[in-house]
């Protein structure tokens, strides 16, 4: 049978109202509309359509939304100035210190998520697990990457040197670690000695963040739980956006946004005045 939207509508109020009882956090709106996104994807697979404009729907939804809706909060932005510090705090003598210097690069430079880092492979068609590759050419690094809808190439170039340079990192943690097939970032283990073969989980790209951004002292300002929260794998993708002074255009390739209007969802400078309107237009 149809979907019944006063059912759907039922079922929304219920979650907001358990949502209230627990009190209502601001992600909790983001979670009902996942919830009915989820049942509307599910009625279609299933041939039949939801109406999500129908009165018993909409009504509900946008009661909720004005009651309870509030900006989202964003991660931190990491910033290029941030990276070289979070860098400096990095044991570049060992294998997990290579690893991490590299992954923290790429990612920046890529403008890279968590899972997409750790989802290289050295080589193409290596691994059944993979969301991608890395060709490494004289002026920089080319990273192919499988994605919801296709597949996109990310040009990571060589920096203005060899402690900054992502495509260098790459080179030196392949080299030490001795990687000729299979995942490109892997756990380190036995002291720190031991590389294994499997490909490591995404979480450990959000902590090495957090962990480095903490210890290079970024956002001082702000309170140790601030600060502990505000930090994540989430935090090199928006500071690329936030940092590169080129056209937005080009961010927005990097970051494989469909429009300008997300990739400005990104950027989060801190000098929030650098271009001030007011004295632009003669005040």
């Amino acid at each position: 049978l149809p979907p019944d939207p006063e059912i759907v509508g039922l079922y929304i109020t219920a979650c907001a109202s358990g949502a209230a009882e627990r009190g209502m956090k601001p992600n909790s709106v983001s979670t009902i509309e996942r919830r009915l996104s989820a049942i509307s994807w599910n009625c279609t697979q299933r041939g039949m359509a939801l109406d999500r404009k129908n009165r018993a729907i909409a009504t509900v939804l946008a009661g909720i939304r004005n009651s309870h809706a509030r900006p989202p909060l964003q991660k931190e932005a990491v910033l290029a100035d941030d990276i070289i510090a979070m860098l400096e705090t990095i044991d570049r003598g060992t294998l997990r210190g290579m690893r991490d210097r590299a992954m923290l690069l790429v990612g920046f430079a890529g403008g890279l998520r968590r899972s997409e880092i750790v989802g290289l492979d050295l080589k193409a068609d290596q691994t059944e697990d993979s969301r991608g590759w890395i060709e490494i050419l004289d002026k920089g690094m080319l990273v192919t990457l499988r994605g919801k809808t296709g597949w996109r190439e990310v040009e990571v170039g060589r920096g203005s040197s060899d402690a900054t340079c992502p495509v260098a990192a790459v080179e030196t943690w392949v080299k030490f670690a001795r990687i000729a097939h299979g995942p490109l970032f892997r756990r380190v283990t036995g002291q720190g000695k031991s590389i294994v073969a499997e490909r490591l989980n995404d979480k450990e790209v959000a902590r090495l963040v957090k962990r480095a951004a903490m210890a290079a002292g970024v956002r001082e300002d702000l309170s140790e739980i601030e600060r502990a929260f505000r930090f994540s794998g989430h935090s090199l993708r928006a500071g690329l956006a936030s940092s590169a002074e080129v056209d937005e255009r080009h961010v927005q390739k990097q970051l494989g946004h469909a429009s300008s209007e997300m990739t400005r969802r990104y950027q989060r400078r801190r000098d929030r005045f650098r271009i001030n309107l007011t004295k632009a237009s003669g005040l």
